[in-house]
């Protein structure tokens, strides 16, 4: 499997440990973002493949954030994390530009096959 880059956003030091730790036998690169500011610049830097970016973040909202990152770099997959998943917010998240999301805690399978899943898509 090709060597897709990653990159993940995440303010909560634990949760950004559960991320990289899950993702890394997948051999994927994986970068680390803690704000939405860094997300953006990050993203446009590196060009990465999929972006699992967290909706309450410091400076950018995850919101704010996506629409930056797609404007600049619209061929990445953005998977929207939440811990705060409610009824109708499927809906707004994918309306808002995020082409799929996970709701925490995500199990480390979950997110795998997730990750898969999108990947196998940008590729065929």
């Amino acid at each position: 499997m090709a060597r897709e880059k990653i990159l993940v956003v995440e303010d909560v030091p634990d949760n950004m440990i559960f991320f990289i730790e899950s993702l890394r036998p997948t051999g994927h690169t994986i970068y680390q973002a803690v704000d939405g500011r860094q997300a953006v610049d990050l993203a446009r830097e590196e060009q990465p493949d999929l972006i699992l970016l967290d909706i309450h973040l410091p400076v950018l909202n995850g919101y704010e954030a996506a629409k930056l990152i797609r404007e600049s770099c619209g061929g990445a997959v953005i998977i929207a994390l939440t811990a705060r998943a409610m009824k109708g917010d499927r809906e707004k998240i994918l309306e808002s530009g995020f082409d799929d999301y996970l709701s925490k805690p995500v199990h480390p399978d979950e997110l795998i096959a997730k990750v898969d899943e999108w990947m196998a898509k940008r590729c065929s």
